[in-house]
């Protein structure tokens, strides 16, 4: 499993401590050279840990003020649900640091017309980089995502319309049990300059030894999908989803 673009930890604590610290060395840089800093946060749970690390332990250490949240996907309901990743991210860590308001750019899950949904969020991406309609998507500086069991991605699921996309950057995309979620596309993912996948549990082990080292087939194995176009790929993975082996037919 290790590799030059994994790492392994003991588990879910030392990966959000290892996200965390790189979090603030990709924000340094990123300020100092342009005056913000453009992060895409991943839904589910396997990030709230790392968004209370962030909360706690590097409160101080970061320019807040210059960072700008995005997010990978939503799922169709009200940022007051339980299922709301926006709602997560605002519990865990973002209401308890001094953040301006119009930094935090969150999806509108809860609106009745998902497509008009995902085609407003591309909108304020690009009205937020300053593009044109016909400009081609921009680089966020650091894309946090993680891995379902499934091989799912942000709201990428297997055999999904989302995996397909050549020109949006936001989709609304099926989900399980005929839901729906705003999600970002591979157009717009893989034009990050740094994309870090989270990955904690031994149900994640089969299929991220797939992904990872498996044949490319990214409509049964979403994760592989995400392949920066000049960016760097991070895979930071405990034990247990490690221990993982490729499985032939």
């Amino acid at each position: 499993m290790p590799g030059p673009n994994r790492l392994v930890f003991s588990g879910l604590e030392a990966i959000a401590l290892e996200t965390a610290g790189r979090i603030l060395a990709i924000a340094e840089d990123a300020v100092k050279e342009r005056n913000t800093f453009r992060l895409v946060l991943s839904g589910g749970s396997t990030p709230k840990r790392l968004y209370e690390v962030l909360a706690a332990s590097f409160r101080t250490r970061l320019p807040w003020h210059r960072v700008h949240f995005f997010w990978g996907d939503e799922r169709c309901v009200d940022p007051h649900h339980p299922d709301s990743n926006y709602r997560l991210a605002r519990e865990a860590f973002l209401e308890k640091l001094d953040i301006p308001g119009d930094n935090i750019h969150r999806m509108h899950g809860e609106a009745s017309e998902p497509d008009a949904a995902a085609r407003g969020y591309e909108e304020e991406i690009r009205r937020h980089f300053g593009l044109r309609l016909e400009d081609p998507p921009p680089c966020f500086d650091l894309v946090l995502l993680g891995m379902g069991a499934d091989g799912h991605t942000a709201s990428l699921f297997p055999g999904t319309r989302g995996l397909r996309e050549t020109t949006r950057w936001v989709t609304a995309n099926p989900g399980p049990r005929e839901t729906t979620r705003l999600t970002l596309t591979p157009v717009i993912l893989n034009q990050a300059a740094w994309v870090i996948f989270m990955v904690a549990g031994a149900d994640k082990a089969r299929m991220l030894a797939e992904v990872l080292d498996g044949p490319f087939e990214p409509e049964r194995r979403p994760a592989q999908c995400i392949r920066p176009a000049s960016g760097r790929l991070l895979w930071l993975v405990d034990e247990a989803a490690a221990a993982g082996r490729v499985t032939t037919p």
